[in-house]
């Protein structure tokens, strides 16, 4: 199944100005568009566009509303994805 473009959606409701994200949601959907499949990736571009591996960015924090505070930001991000 191809998950890639809906998670992308996701991750940019929690980290909007995250310009590698932008860059990466669009590649995903020019991919899908084309009918081609977005995987495989690399993890460089997984720690750079993927929120739940960066709990540390203090943007992130910020923009989830806990700042300095990694375990709450990784929650918050997990809840609101359960909640999308």
């Amino acid at each position: 199944h191809e998950y890639t473009e809906s998670n992308a959606k996701f991750a940019l409701s929690v980290d909007a100005n995250n310009e590698a994200l932008r860059t990466y949601a669009s590649n995903v959907t020019a991919k899908r568009q084309r009918g081609e499949p977005t995987v495989p990736t690399t993890i460089g571009k997984e720690k750079a566009a993927n929120p739940f591996l960066r709990a540390d960015d203090p943007t992130l924090q910020k923009f989830v509303g806990h700042e300095g505070d990694v375990v709450a930001t990784f929650a918050e991000v997990r809840e609101r994805k359960n909640r999308s």
